[in-house]
């Protein structure tokens, strides 16, 4: 398996041409690659070097970020897990990876890692059943959240593969599917979080929870109107505790954004009015709070964040229970909002 400075390497020494594939909407500009930013926007603050001792190296003059163009290939795709962005790197580069042995009953359980990220998550999706009942089910029940199956966003799967990074080892486990969506609603890429087959919570493996797909500005989605048309909503990182959130207010468009960085960059509807940022504690979960605040603040929408008492919202529901999370939140959200929203 390569590392990620081969795979970057790699990359940096056709560097223009990943530029062109990636951020197809910049130009080069004697030495330098231009473009507005990793969204592939149009405009001038992220420049990419093209030769040099730093080829391959990029800056957003305008948020801050740099890498090289592994990390340019994972904030374009909106990819979180590394496997994801070197399978994706890989892909660029017509370095396929065999597929494992033992082949199995289904394309879900063994992806071929030449598809776009995006198929691969769209045919997971397909082969997923409802929550209701389920081990996933079971699994949220135990976080204090029994009503989830009422999202459509979530979904199960029975046997969703899953690959150590590490030993390369393949198997398959059940786990817990979460649709993410762009504003309009549609799908751009899925959330796992494999379970303990025992229910023993989540499944002891090093890293449980992954994404594929498109992440970056999308989300997933709970109590969301048709093309997402809302004036006041709540955005936060963890599925858990945003579903912590909806469970207390129920009617409150709610979208996870699974990561600090992706939360970061959530594209806010062009009708929000006022925003609900839950916080995490930690310094990342403050980092994506302030950049997706001031974003907010140029759009000329009100951010308000919302701040648990322990470690995350989930927490509080579990440990606190619901009376105390409700009268928490009431302390914090606008005036007018805590009668329509809020449990009674």
């Amino acid at each position: 398996m390569s590392s990620a400075c081969e795979l970057a390497d790699r990359l940096a020494r056709d560097a223009e041409a990943v530029c062109r594939h990636y951020l197809s909407a910049g130009h080069r500009v004697g030495n330098y690659w231009i473009v507005g930013d990793t969204a592939n926007s149009k405009g001038r603050s992220l420049y990419v070097h093209l030769s040099g001792p730093r080829t391959g190296r990029w800056t957003d003059a305008a948020t801050s970020q740099y890498g090289d163009l592994l990390d340019l290939v994972r904030e374009t795709c909106g990819l979180v897990d590394f496997c994801d962005v070197a399978d994706e790197a890989r892909r660029f580069l017509n370095e396929h990876q065999p597929i494992p042995a033992s082949p199995t009953r289904s394309d879900a359980l063994t992806p071929p890692i030449d598809r776009p990220a995006g198929e691969r998550a769209r045919r997971l999706f397909r082969m997923t059943e409802p929550l209701g009942g389920s081990l996933a089910d079971s699994y949220l029940r135990q976080r204090g959240i029994p009503q989830a199956a009422l999202h459509p966003a979530l979904r199960f799967h029975p046997s969703c593969f899953y690959r150590d990074l590490v030993t390369g080892r393949t198997r398959t486990l059940p786990a817990l599917i979460a649709a993410v969506t762009d504003p309009y609603g549609a799908f751009t890429g899925v959330h796992r979080t494999w379970l303990d087959p025992q229910g023993e919570g989540k499944a002891k493996v090093d890293d449980p929870r992954r994404a594929l797909g498109g992440l970056l500005g999308n989300a997933v989605r709970f109590s969301f109107p048709f093309r997402g048309q809302v004036s006041v909503m709540a955005a936060g990182e963890g599925l858990e505790s945003i579903l912590s959130l909806a469970h207390v207010m129920p009617g409150m468009p709610m979208v996870s954004a699974l990561t600090a960085n992706h939360l970061a960059a959530f594209r806010l509807p062009d009708s929000c009015r006022r925003l609900y940022i839950a916080a995490d504690a930690d310094a990342a979960g403050r980092h994506g709070i302030d950049r997706l605040s001031r974003r907010a603040q140029t759009l000329g929408i009100l951010p308000l964040v919302l701040a648990s008492e322990l470690g995350d919202f989930n927490e509080d529901l579990r440990r606190l229970g619901p009376e105390r999370l409700i009268a928490n939140l009431r302390a914090q959200l606008a005036p007018e909002d805590a009668p329509v929203f809020l449990l009674a």
